[in-house]
C-alpha cells in the first residue's frame, strides 16, 4: 500500500529555512538537502507506521545525512507531517499547526 503524504504549511516553511540554510553554506547543499527529504518522504509513503508512537498519536522519522527530524500522523491513508525540525535546535512549536 503507498500512503498518500501531506505537507502542512508550517513544514512546508521548515524545508523552506533548513534548505536556504544549507545553500547558503555551499552551492548545492541545499538540493542534497531536500534529496534527504525526499527519501524521507518516500519512507513514509511506503510504512509511516513502522516508526513508534512519539507523543501522543504523533511519529517520528530521523533522516540519516542531515540532522532533522520529521513530525507526522497517520490519518486513514494519509501521512500528514505538521513540521521539519533540526534535532539539536530547541524549538517553540505546536504539531496542531
Amino acid at each position: 500500500m503507498n500512503w498518500r503524504v501531506i505537507i502542512r504549511p508550517n513544514a512546508e516553511a521548515d524545508l523552506r529555512e533548513a534548505q536556504a540554510w544549507y545553500e547558503s553554506r555551499r552551492v548545492g547543499l541545499g538540493e542534497q538537502f531536500l534529496e534527504e527529504i525526499r527519501n524521507a518522504v518516500r519512507l513514509l509513503e511506503s510504512d509511516p507506521e513502522r516508526r513508534p508512537l512519539y507523543y501522543r498519536d504523533f511519529r517520528r522519522l530521523l533522516t540519516r545525512r542531515f540532522p532533522y527530524k520529521l513530525f507526522y500522523r497517520v490519518e486513514g491513508d494519509r501521512v500528514i507531517v505538521f513540521r521539519i525540525l533540526h534535532v539539536k535546535r530547541k524549538h517553540q512549536w505546536q504539531l496542531k499547526n
